[in-house]
């Protein structure tokens, strides 16, 4: 079997980091690797049978049959080969028959479906006059990339090359059609300027790379009418601020930022730190992205409402993998600080705990009426949260020329090359919910290295061990530490983060949450759930400021989580009946004593509907009782 990676960086001239393969790690944990084994047994058939049932692999068995009874919707196709990308990386983390046979039979499909020019795409199968004539509204462009990226999946996973060889055609069908000697155009949907570079990683062929940094350059000319929701108000190295549609702005940062690693262009770099601070303004707790509705688009800064909150589970995918190129440009922490933050909370929260329902929203707060289903007419999010889950072991660790560099935690084993050796790493851990973490290191032979261990940014305090001797140097959090010695077969690290509750307060210009705080403890941001507190209204309670939160784990609930409880108060509502205002005069309001019990973010709406908030009020009236 290939090396299975999710972004290849191995050659790129302006990566400080080298990939890992998903192949290459195997997750024992009960936390990721019970999520990998549901997503192989349960979620990758279950979707089949929905692409199926809805006509989505039929349709390109129809063009391949010549039938014109076409299921026409415009982005289809790209549900298909995000589904193909998650079953190839599921397929190259463990063997599964049953997933190698689907995936043959849908690879079949869509490659019987390609036009003599190299042309695909179901909805324009039989238009051929209207081929790449409205880039603003057709998704192409969109679905081409998502074919590139599965075939590039599907061929690093299984070795074989019918897909590669489809999605090769189908972009020299566009390298032909586009560019400075052809087409004007950028399409109202980025995805392809990244999957075009990952195409040239993979084949070597520069005119791929050119198109890519073609598309972006076309942004800002008025071809996609000047839409700000398009990112076609500007060109993009004069954008200041992460504007529009989230999932399209964050897929052309990931877009810009391969094509910096492969040109090293500043300017490019120079605008996706802006827009990377500026999205940090932006972000909800959980890391998901995108707080309104109209054009599920960024607001301005702090412009994070929670019951309306969109925070769409694709832009919280995007979100984790713009970050993820950024850090193997920098290997800076704070990268992999917001891709953990969005793993445990924004984007988990977009599939169920049984792996077969979703969430297409993601809410800070809501009444009881958001429920998970199990599949959509724009059937976006349900199989890209199934390729992040998929390729999640290839997230775990990078390599460079001085060592091995550890981005995430959770009991596990791992084969990684470095500079040409084979080094071992097993992780002991119960991580997230806690924070000792025991690394064996065990290379082929002495070698003297270097192991960077990232500190995460919530972590106050952190002990680290190293062969039963306390690491004297100073530990930054949101950093990564550098440990340079000769390791011997058996070597161990201990890794003692504290992990306890605590509240978050956000910005005072978050309007929603003045006087309000969050519970996180390490990277979980927890909810309140009517089901978990039935005897008072969630929306009610009161955190006093000196609250003693208390911890428990609880392996019969909610498939095994940490649950924080504490006592606080609640508004008597009664005096509220039939009023919406009140004069000042008349608070206090009167409280009452409760005690209430949070669950992990993630976890929300897997049982009976409710009502549910992340943010707490927090400010006590001083005459409490």
């Amino acid at each position: 079997m290939s090396k299975c990676v999710v972004v290849d960086t191995t050659k790129s001239p302006w990566a400080r980091l080298r990939p890992v393969p998903v192949n290459a790690v195997k997750l024992r944990d009960s936390f990721w690797g019970n999520r990998i084994e549901v997503l192989r047994k349960v979620t990758i058939p279950t979707q089949y049978e929905e692409l199926e049932g809805t006509g989505r692999i039929e349709n390109f068995r129809k063009v391949a049959r010549g039938d014109k009874d076409i299921i026409w919707r415009i982005a289809d196709d790209s549900d298909v080969y995000k589904w193909v990308e998650a079953a190839a990386f599921t397929l190259a983390y463990e063997y599964d028959s049953n997933i190698e046979r689907m995936l043959e039979e849908v690879v079949d499909a869509i490659s019987s479906a390609q036009d003599e020019d190299g042309y695909l795409f179901t909805y324009y199968a039989y238009d051929k006059r209207s081929r790449w004539k409205d880039l603003i509204r057709m998704h192409e462009l969109y679905c081409a990339g998502h074919l590139f990226q599965a075939a590039i999946a599907y061929y690093r996973a299984t070795g074989r090359d019918k897909l590669l060889n489809t999605a090769i055609r189908l972009a020299d069908h566009i390298a032909d059609v586009f560019g400075p000697d052809g087409q004007s155009g950028a399409p109202g949907h980025p995805e392809i300027e990244m999957a075009l570079v990952e195409m040239y990683r993979q084949t070597g062929r520069e005119k791929y790379l050119e198109l890519a940094r073609f598309f972006l350059d076309q942004r800002g000319k008025g071809l996609l009418g000047g839409d700000i929701v398009l990112i076609d108000h500007k060109p993009f190295r004069e954008l200041d601020s992460m504007v529009g549609h989230a999932v399209r702005a964050i897929y052309l940062c990931c877009g810009a930022t391969d094509i910096y690693l492969e040109t090293g262009d500043e300017s490019l770099y120079n605008t996706l730190e802006r827009l990377w601070r500026s999205m940090m303004k932006r972000m909800y707790i959980t890391g998901g992205v995108g707080s309104r509705y109209h054009g599920e688009a960024f607001g301005e800064d702090y412009e994070l409402p929670n019951v309306r909150a969109y925070a769409e589970t694709c832009a919280a995918v995007a979100n984790v993998m713009w970050n993820w190129r950024m850090l193997m440009v920098t290997a800076e922490a704070r990268f992999t600080d917001v891709i953990e933050t969005v793993i445990y909370n924004g984007a988990l929260s977009g599939i169920s705990l049984d792996g077969r329902h979703y969430f297409y929203v993601n809410p800070l707060a809501d009444r009881g009426r958001h429920s998970r289903q199990e599949w959509f007419r724009c059937a976006c999010c349900p199989p890209n949260i199934a390729r992040l889950l998929a390729s999640l072991p290839g997230y775990f660790y990078s390599t460079s020329s001085k060592g091995i560099w550890i981005h995430l935690y959770a009991s596990s084993t791992s084969t990684i090359e470095l500079n040409g050796r084979i080094v071992e790493l097993t992780q002991e851990t119960k991580y997230p919910w806690e924070g000792r973490v025991k690394l064996k290191v065990n290379p082929e032979k002495t070698d003297t290295f270097s192991l960077f261990i990232r500190i995460p940014e919530w972590c106050e305090e952190v002990k680290i061990i190293v062969e039963k001797k306390e690491f004297k140097r100073k530990v930054l959090p949101g950093s990564y530490l550098k440990i340079e010695r000769d390791w011997h077969y058996g070597d161990t690290i201990e890794v003692l983060m504290s992990m306890k509750p605590t509240l978050i307060v956000s910005h005072p210009h978050v309007l929603g949450n003045t006087d309000r705080v969050a519970i996180k403890r390490g990277p979980i941001v927890y909810c309140l759930e009517h089901i978990d507190n039935p005897d008072f209204d969630v929306w009610d309670i009161v955190i006093p400021p000196d609250i003693q939160l208390k911890e428990e784990f609880r392996s019969e609930l909610l498939n095994g989580i940490v649950v924080v409880r504490g006592r606080a108060f609640v508004i008597d509502s009664k005096r509220w009946e039939n009023r919406l205002y009140l004069p000042l005069k008349n608070m206090p309001l009167e409280l009452r004593k409760v005690e209430f019990r949070a669950i992990p973010y993630y976890a929300w709406a897997n049982r009976e509907p409710g009502p549910m908030i992340v943010w707490l009020r927090s400010i006590v009236p001083k005459n409490n009782p």
